[in-house]
């Protein structure tokens, strides 16, 4: 697959997730068109297939609850259909570089104080894993290795702490923010090629194609 820019590659996967959601339900031979899509776009981002699995096995554990009330047969599909959703946003994510995201988002016909407030909370979401995981190496080093070990060693007042960290950290990264001269934009250049509008343009074209035709059968 050729290397798309990150811009392109979150349009691409808005407009497959958006197809996939809107295809008529119960439709199982337009659904495995799209379960094609979403593992050639795995397969082309180059994602690694551990992260994805541990990704998506907590998600579809949350799924599962929401929809086996419905009854197996809805249910099944409703799975599927989210499972490839899961798979074409999470590959995304996952291959996602460092301090991205706002280039993204720029490309997005979204208002711009909506995208500064996503960006600034990817920003500040990044802040937070960060210390959960000098935390859990802490924890590591005092002998408190293991899944099991690291719930125990998080309490009421460790939540507190990490509060406190993420939140001192993230006004140390506002303040160096305002030094390099922040006022409220992010000068990134998300400009498509045309060749990048094609592909675009390719990708809509075969989603509504395919979602439309679940409709007509």
């Amino acid at each position: 697959m050729p290397k798309f820019s990150v811009p392109l590659r979150l349009h691409l996967s808005l407009i497959t997730v958006v197809g996939a959601a809107l295809l008529e339900y119960g439709d199982w031979f337009y659904l495995s068109m799209y379960a094609v899509i979403s593992l050639l776009w795995v397969i082309g981002l180059q994602v690694a297939i551990e992260n994805l699995i541990k990704l998506l096995g907590v998600e579809l554990i949350f799924l599962t609850f929401l929809v086996l009330p419905m009854g197996w047969e809805k249910a099944s599909f409703l799975l599927i259909r989210s499972l490839i959703c899961l798979l074409i946003m999470n590959s995304f994510v996952l291959t996602l570089p460092p301090h991205s995201f706002g280039i993204a988002l720029k490309g997005l016909p979204l208002p711009v104080a909506f995208k500064e407030i996503l960006l600034l909370a990817g920003q500040y979401i990044e802040i937070l894993v960060g210390e959960v995981q000098r935390m859990q190496r802490a924890a590591q080093m005092r002998g408190l290795g293991g899944a099991n070990s690291w719930l125990r060693y998080t309490n009421a007042a460790m939540i507190g702490s990490l509060y406190l960290r993420s939140l001192n950290r993230a006004e140390r990264v506002y303040s160096a923010m305002e030094i390099k001269g922040y006022q409220g934009n992010f000068p990134l250049d998300s400009s498509f090629k045309t060749s990048d509008c094609l592909v675009v343009l390719v990708m809509i074209t075969t989603t509504m194609v395919i979602t439309i035709a679940s409709y007509l059968d």
